[in-house]
C-alpha cells in the first residue's frame, strides 16, 4: 500500500492535458499501433455519451501532477470502460478503485445500467483487479471485423 498519497482530484479531461495523459497511457503499456490515441481522444471528447477522466495532484493552476486516467462511453443501453491507467509509481494505493467509481457513477447519471469491459486473456492482473471491485467474468464471444486497416 502507498502511503502518503495526497487528495485525489478527479476531473473531465482537457485539451491541455493531452500529453500527459499519453505518457501515462503508453508508460502503462495501453497503447497499440492499430489505435492513435490522440484520435481516440478526440473521438470520446466529442461524442456526448463518453467521457475521459484524469486525476492526479492540484495545484494552483489545476492538477499539478497527472496519475490516472479512465475513459468511458455507451451505447445508450451499456456502458464501457476503456483506458484505466495508474502511474506505476501511486498504485496499489486505490487510485484504480476509485476511477472506476467515478466513471461508473458518471455512466449511471446517464441512465446505464450495466458497465462492461474487455480485458486481454494473458493480463490476470487486471483481471483480478476488477474482480476485486465487483466485476464478474461473463461467458460471452467478441467477434470483430477490421472496416479499415488499422481500426
Amino acid at each position: 500500500m502507498v502511503t502518503g498519497v495526497p487528495p485525489l482530484d478527479i476531473r473531465p479531461f482537457e485539451a491541455g492535458d493531452q500529453s500527459a495523459v499519453i505518457a501515462l497511457w503508453q508508460a502503462c503499456d495501453l497503447l497499440r499501433p492499430w489505435n492513435d490515441p490522440a484520435s481516440d481522444i478526440a473521438l470520446c471528447v466529442d461524442t456526448p455519451a463518453s467521457n475521459l477522466f484524469v486525476a492526479g495532484t492540484v495545484g494552483e493552476d489545476g492538477i499539478a501532477a497527472l496519475w490516472a486516467t479512465i475513459m468511458c462511453g455507451s451505447d445508450g443501453h451499456r456502458g464501457w470502460l476503456y483506458y484505466l491507467a495508474v502511474d506505476q509509481e501511486r498504485r496499489h494505493a486505490g487510485i484504480a478503485r476509485s476511477m472506476v467509481r467515478y466513471a461508473e457513477n458518471w455512466l449511471a447519471g446517464q441512465g446505464i445500467g450495466k458497465v462492461e469491459l474487455m480485458i486481454r486473456p494473458e493480463n490476470d492482473a487486471v483481471r483480478e483487479f476488477y474482480e476485486r471491485v465487483g466485476y464478474e467474468v461473463e461467458p460471452r464471444l467478441v467477434m470483430s471485423r477490421r472496416l479499415q486497416d488499422h481500426a
